[in-house]
């Protein structure tokens, strides 16, 4: 199957509520702690970096296209369970790094979880690799 009849926007302040609901069910392996003031947060940072997809007016994908002004950083990628394999999560993707190319960015990074081997097999046929001669240190902040 194809992303035909697949539309991608910029998420906009009144996706919030649905987005939150979305990302229950098509984010798998998230041990996020989302909520909507971060959400909004974002939009109104970067009002283009969140994308949606959507079939017929219905949120299908996501994904956080973050530009910080250095580096391009992909996050959040998600597609409804019931729309998979149908190239959305491609055709998000190909948004992002359009998006990025008008900043000069020469390279993009995308978050994966460790566990989450269906986003390895996407991100992978979307010619990513894993970087391997470094990793991310984190620390919580609350």
């Amino acid at each position: 199957m194809t992303s035909t009849g697949v539309s991608v926007r910029h998420g906009a302040l009144d996706d919030v509520p649905a987005l939150l609901r979305f990302w229950l069910e098509a984010a798998e392996n998230t041990d996020r702690h989302d909520d909507a003031g971060k959400v909004v947060a974002l939009i109104e940072r970067d009002p283009e970096a969140l994308l949606i997809a959507e079939i017929d007016g219905r949120m299908v994908g996501t994904l956080i296209a973050a530009w910080d002004g250095w580096r391009a950083h992909l996050y959040r990628l998600a597609v409804d369970p019931a729309h998979r394999r149908m190239g959305i999560g491609s055709r998000l993707i190909r948004a992002a790094e359009e998006r990025f190319r008008e900043f000069g960015a020469f390279r993009a990074d995308a978050m994966v979880l460790h566990d989450n081997a269906l986003a390895h097999h996407a991100w992978t046929a979307a010619g990513y690799t894993m970087q391997t001669d470094c990793a991310r240190w984190v620390r919580r902040l609350t």
